[in-house]
């Protein structure tokens, strides 16, 4: 299968218009389920937060639940991964970060 990375805050993949909450609510579940990647919190929530910030509101939820599996330091990393994907500039994000 294949996977979307969605490398500018403007653009859905394809260069397709703006990027639909939807659509990083579905980038937010592939991450915290392990659907076609390895489950990794942070880039959920990272997802989850800019769906939210789109209005979905199922996203809020599961933005929370994730949040609730996480250290601060994890839960710091995504918001700094979220600011950075909103500026168009998004740092690649580690693996794990140790607790």
């Amino acid at each position: 299968m294949a996977r979307y990375e969605i490398l500018d805050s403007n653009a859905a993949p394809l260069g397709e218009g703006p990027a639909a909450g939807d659509m990083l609510f579905e980038l937010g579940m592939m991450y915290s389920v392990g659907r076609d990647a390895p489950v990794d919190l942070v880039a959920a929530h990272k997802w989850f937060n800019l769906a939210a910030m789109k209005g979905n509101s199922e996203a809020v939820r599961l933005r929370r639940e994730v949040a609730n599996q996480m250290s601060d330091v994890e839960i710091a990393a995504a918001q700094r991964a979220a600011r950075a994907w909103l500026r168009g500039n998004e740092p690649p994000l580690t693996p794990a970060i140790a607790a």
